[in-house]
């Protein structure tokens, strides 16, 4: 096990751009407000979505589509650095009409209805994504 103990410096409260990609709306604000470490919750809806399975075998993304409306149940995720840029790894679920639930890694390709969010910013706090030769991922080196 690794950790660190965190100091939270700032919390946004907000809401993303209708019909704007979900993904790039939240690289955009965490760059934008140079966000180097924190954690993401977003609530709304979509207008169509795209998110990832990683297939623990082969290492690699099988992604999955919905060309539907749905809601978002629930997306969380954290922000640390990849490569020496702000990252955010986000995990999405979502419901459709009829109420059967479907979820992964937020991939781009998710369209907006409305989302609403809050970012909670850790300041200096960072970590850094690195390889990690067991999982075939990159995470953070602790």
């Amino acid at each position: 096990m690794g950790y660190i103990n965190i100091d939270v410096k700032r919390r946004f409260m907000g809401r993303f751009k209708y019909d704007n990609d979900l993904l790039q709306e939240i690289n955009t604000f965490i760059t934008s407000e140079n966000i180097r470490s924190g954690e993401i919750r977003i609530i709304g809806a979509v207008k169509k979505a795209r998110f990832g399975y990683f297939n623990q075998s082969t290492k690699e993304y099988k992604f999955i589509e919905k060309n539907e409306h749905m809601e978002i149940l629930s997306a969380i995720g954290n922000i640390s650095l990849k490569n020496g840029k702000p990252f955010p790894h986000v995990h999405i679920t979502l419901a459709d009409k009829d109420g059967n639930v479907f979820g992964g890694h937020l991939m781009e390709g998710t369209k907006i209805f409305a989302a609403e969010f809050v970012i909670v910013d850790y300041g200096e706090n960072s970590l850094e994504r690195v390889d990690d030769e067991f999982t075939g991922l990159q995470l953070w080196n602790l």
